[in-house]
């Protein structure tokens, strides 16, 4: 895939583009969905597929009071797009200047203009433009202005009628359900981060863990104990994974995130590392005493084993 960082970064004659536009948060099953139109739109008439992102939600420059937290970061979007198959990707950065171009301009300016659009794909709700003056019936008078035809993409929905979105998603990552967000995501929450040390508690009692940088990259999920995987340098590794501030301790900073690889001790300090969830195992609960938080971990390490049992094959660590 391509990545242009911004329309500059665009070649003269980049084109005719399918293209599909969205903050695509998390790239979810809704927005796989779409990006698989784009692709077979673009593969039928001989466009390249593009997506149009953002380098920021839009709210934080409109509205930050109401802007949630990002499911991913960009770079983690970037790669989740990747593996979409889409031909290239265009990152348009948002800014007051962004958000007051009137929708004709934007049209012309973005999709006209440096993507040389032939086919534009949106959902039913799409805006575009200062104040979101822009909605379907316009993109389509303007596609016929300049060339362009628009295709309205439906809602996934796969339960009770409720549409996949990132609200969705947020609400089960709040709530502990990795499981249940993971098939709305099409792949495991997952975090990036640095390896940092830590207070070397895990160590001290037989399991030692990899801890994350605060700064890393992704949402994480409630407190609690989770069943997931840790990738260092493509090679996946099962692991126990803490979430939030080991009430059994004081001191200990909120929502740190903390993961055992099963079976193998590993120097991993200031590797990048990510790290999946795929179930939760229980809540974070505060124990009198270090022994009894032993015999939890204990627990703890072997439900996780019996979580990722038919994933592992009796491999440690696999190539991902």
């Amino acid at each position: 895939m391509k990545t242009f960082r911004s329309l500059d970064e665009v070649p003269d004659g980049w084109g005719p583009s399918a293209v599909t536009i969205g903050k695509f948060d998390g790239v979810h099953t809704g927005h796989r969905a779409v990006i698989g139109r784009l692709r077979e739109v673009a593969a039928s008439r001989g466009l390249v597929s593009t997506v149009i992102t953002f380098d920021r939600n839009p709210l934080e420059v409109l509205a930050p009071e109401k802007c949630p937290a990002s499911l991913v970061s960009v770079e983690q979007k970037l790669d989740l797009l990747a593996g979409t198959g889409v031909d290239a990707t265009l990152v348009v950065r948002f800014d007051r200047a962004l958000a007051g171009l009137d929708p004709e301009t934007f049209v012309h300016r973005i999709l006209v203009d440096r993507l040389h659009a032939a086919a534009v794909l949106v959902g039913s709700d799409f805006r575009f433009g200062a104040r979101g003056a822009g909605d379907v019936a316009l993109l389509r008078e303007l596609g016929e202005r300049y060339g362009f035809v628009v295709e309205l993409i439906d809602d996934v929905r796969p339960e009770h009628g409720r549409r996949v979105s990132s609200t969705w998603i947020r609400e089960l990552l709040a709530e502990g359900d990795v499981g249940h967000a993971a098939e709305l995501l099409g792949a495991d929450p997952t975090l990036r981060g640095v390896v940092v040390h830590g207070a070397a508690r895990g160590r001290e009692l037989g399991y030692p863990t990899a801890n994350l940088s605060p700064q890393s990259e992704g949402l994480i999920p409630a407190d609690g104990v989770y069943a997931g995987w840790l990738t260092d340098g493509g090679v996946r590794y099962p692991a126990a994974i803490s979430v939030g501030n080991n009430p059994t301790f004081e001191g200990v900073p909120q929502k740190q995130v903390e993961a055992y690889v099963l079976d193998r001790e590993l120097d991993l300090y200031d590797h990048v590392v990510e790290v999946s969830f795929v179930q939760r195992i229980r809540g974070m609960v505060a124990y009198r005493g270090v022994e009894p938080l032993i015999a939890q971990i204990a627990d703890d390490v072997e439900r996780a084993r019996g979580i990722l049992e038919p994933a592992l094959d009796g491999v440690a660590g696999e190539r991902d």
